[in-house]
């Protein structure tokens, strides 16, 4: 009884009515701080542009042109203004609809049909034209709840491009740290070996004199070998590191290679990032914030779903001509009208529409639970991120003390040995722990670096300034009615048959 006082009221009010769940906030385990980070001040995480903290002009160019050429970019702003013409296609079943029709034909009656002599066939000509319009009254706001599901899901597109955009910075700036870092390590070795060939030069000449052995002779050339072994794969690497960041550009792999050959230091991060609190990453991250719009968009499909097993009220209305001469086309004689209302109730469907809502229920649920994962990833990679960079910066500076003792044993060892006063095989391992540790220490200052730019994308540091996603990759050309040519006439090339 209710629910047809109910189907009453909503009808009388022409779409005062609506149906189906609303969306509303979310709920996430969210903790009140950081557990890797409990002394850090709640300041609120404004990242801005992060990257320049690196202080490297390079870097700020190649993010630049990333921003304009990336292809996974491009691809992320079709998707926009795909989500927004859907957006638009969806408005359109909220205002009538307006056609027109015209006609001409020319017909014959033969001597039967007009009852005259044989040979007595007459000939007429007949002119119809008119306009039809319908416009469905939305009464339970099936068409509304629509539009909001794509309305949700254009949002979500461009939350989709913000983390395009911020995964675009952020994998930049990691491959531009990891090519610098093999261009150090490249130098680095290139120096020892050079160190380690005059330690060799030297025992020669000590065994030429007698003073040393031919064992230490080999042992001496092949670390100064061994050393320079390192260096191919190193400049593999740095190859590939350069060949990522021109692709990542929207350029050729070998396009930045003169730009990139000039060798500039690893860069550094003076200044901390701002964590702020874990509850920031819902409004910070794109990825969570395009999650729970996905949900939004599916709890207004729940409704649009329900609105489908209420009643449609369609108004129609029809006006047109019908003449036997073109002067009379427009004489009122010749004009009929309709209008009226059309009901559409759907007493059975087989149980289509209920599995439609129980469909709809369920893709909701999905992306809840979805939702729910992302800002659980989320925490996570912000939890990663602090810890990480925290025990690397440790890991670097106990590699620089240790670095700092092993330069000093190698340059004593290297004058004892000089002086007769130290075998060589201490001068040996000297210098093999030095590279080492030296090495290890540049692999350490890289991995500060990365992890600080993995922090910055944990905590949803990306692209903040307008970027255009409204102009099209392609722009059509003579796309209105023309003369086709000979090829748009024969169709495209037929595909060749395989050959077995």
């Amino acid at each position: 009884m209710k629910r047809s006082a109910l189907l009453s009221i909503c009808v009388l009010s022409l779409g005062g009515c609506a149906v189906g769940p609303i969306a509303t906030p979310l709920n996430a385990p969210i903790p009140a701080k950081w557990s890797e980070a409990p002394d850090d001040k709640a300041s609120p995480a404004h990242l801005g542009d992060w990257w320049r903290s690196f202080n490297d002009p390079v870097l700020d160019g190649l993010i630049k042109e990333a921003i304009a050429g990336n292809q996974s970019v491009a691809s992320a702003k079709a998707k926009v203004r795909e989500a927004r013409a859907s957006r638009r296609v969806s408005a359109a079943a909220l205002l009538p609809a307006l056609s027109g029709t015209a006609s001409s034909t020319e017909q014959q009656l033969s001597a039967s049909q007009t009852g005259a002599a044989e040979g007595g066939a007459s000939n007429y000509n007949q002119f119809v034209g008119g306009l039809d319009a319908s416009w469905e009254i939305d009464i339970f706001g099936g068409n509304r709840r629509s539009l909001e599901a794509y309305d949700f899901a254009a949002h979500a597109a461009e939350d989709d491009l913000d983390a395009a955009l911020l995964t675009l910075v952020g994998d930049v700036a990691t491959y531009y740290i990891e090519l610098r870092g093999y261009q150090a390590r490249i130098a680095l070795a290139r120096s020892t070996a050079e160190s380690q060939r005059k330690t060799a030069a030297l025992t020669r000449i000590k065994f030429q004199v007698g003073s040393a052995s031919a064992v230490d002779t080999f042992n001496a050339e092949a670390l100064a070998a061994n050393t320079e072994a390192t260096i191919p794969p190193f400049r593999a690497s740095f190859a590939q590191a350069m060949h990522r960041l021109g692709i990542l550009i929207g350029q050729a792999p070998g396009a930045l290679a003169a730009r990139l050959a000039v060798a500039r230091p690893v860069p550094s991060t003076p200044k901390s990032l701002p964590l702020g609190l874990p509850a920031d990453l819902l409004s910070n991250r794109p990825d969570v914030r395009a999650a729970e719009k996905r949900v939004a968009q599916y709890t207004a499909q729940i409704g649009y779903a329900e609105a489908q097993l209420y009643p449609k009220l369609t108004l129609t209305g029809s006006l047109y001509s019908n003449a036997f001469r073109i002067e009379d086309f427009a004489k009122a004689s010749t004009i009929a009208w309709s209008l009226g209302p059309s009901l559409s109730i759907p007493f059975f469907q087989g149980g289509q529409l209920t599995a439609q809502v129980d469909y709809a229920k369920a893709t909701r649920d999905e992306y809840l639970v979805s939702w729910r994962a992302t800002v659980l990833t989320a925490l996570e990679d912000v939890e990663n991120a602090i810890v990480a960079l925290a025990q690397e910066k440790l890991h670097a500076k106990k590699l620089a003390e240790s670095a700092a003792g092993y330069a000093k044993a190698a340059a004593l060892s290297r004058s004892l040995y000089t002086l007769g006063s130290s075998s060589f095989l201490e001068v040996l391992d000297a210098e093999r722990s030095l590279y080492s540790e030296q090495d290890s220490l540049l692999v350490s200052r890289v991995a500060i670096a990365t992890d600080h730019v993995a922090l910055a994308k944990a905590l949803g540091g990306g692209w903040t300034r307008p970027v255009d996603s409204a102009s099209p990759e392609v722009i059509d050309v003579n796309e209105g009615p023309r003369v086709a040519t000979a090829q748009e006439m024969m169709g495209p090339e037929p595909i060749a048959a395989i050959q077995p």
